[in-house]
């Protein structure tokens, strides 16, 4: 089975050749590597064509920018990767195998956080486990789905926050998620830079709010004026 992996980015010039070049070997194997730009002002494009089978340039937003790179990915599994997240070793194998042996449609890794703080251990446990027992995967775990299962749910809804969770919610329709205990490596940069505790409150009140009912583009208006990058 092919592997389409689709990476969204927005300026990520600083990390993006590191973050390409790691991927490098699954290309040779037949995999490809889609990059679907969101309109970056720095180098993010000229460094990032050599190294992606393909490089687009689509509006600004994830869910937007995901669907793009899903509708010309040409593998029968996506795997939705963060520019500043990086897989493990067994990627591959652990994906295809679990998909294949199983009736899950779709799934993700558990995630580790870059940063050394005791409370990143913390948040870790916490996004494994609340995962394992929602049933909802965040873009920071590598979700990975059947492109079949993929084009059933209608992809990503292409809203300004919260595009993950609406779309595990979908997913859960056709199957429970394949929960892989290997683990992704997902830089915390922006945790530290806005301040950690300060960083799980806006997320947490986030959540909530959503839950609650308040819109996306309200959600998102509060993300901004709480000075968090959209693109952590």
């Amino acid at each position: 089975m092919r592997i389409s992996i689709i990476i969204p980015t927005l300026n990520e010039a600083v990390g993006i050749c590191e973050a390409l070049q790691r991927l490098q070997p699954l290309r040779v194997k037949g995999h490809e590597i889609i990059v679907v730009d969101g309109g970056s002002s720095d180098q993010t494009a000229f460094l990032a064509q050599p190294l992606a089978d393909c490089f687009l340039v689509a509006q600004r937003g994830r869910g937007i920018q995901m669907n793009v790179g899903a509708r010309v990915a040409g593998g029968e599994i996506l795997l939705f990767l963060h520019a500043d997240t990086r897989l493990p070793g067994d990627a591959e194998n652990a994906i295809i195998a679990g998909l294949s042996r199983s009736h899950y449609k779709w799934g993700r890794f558990n995630v580790r956080l870059s940063g050394r703080s005791t409370w990143f251990r913390v948040i870790e446990w916490s996004m494994n486990w609340r995962s394992r027992l929602t049933g909802i995967a965040t873009g920071d775990q590598a979700l990975f789905v059947e492109r079949e299962a993929f084009e059933a749910v209608e992809g990503f809804p292409e809203i300004p926050l919260m595009e993950d969770v609406v779309l595990s919610r979908r997913l859960k329709r056709l199957s429970w998620p394949l929960c892989l205990s290997s683990t992704v490596m997902a830089s915390s940069r922006y945790w530290e830079a806005r301040g950690v505790l300060r960083t799980i409150l806006l997320m947490w009140s986030l959540r909530l709010a959503y839950f609650l009912g308040v819109s996306p583009e309200r959600l998102v208006q509060i993300y901004y004026r709480s000075e968090y990058k959209e693109y952590g």
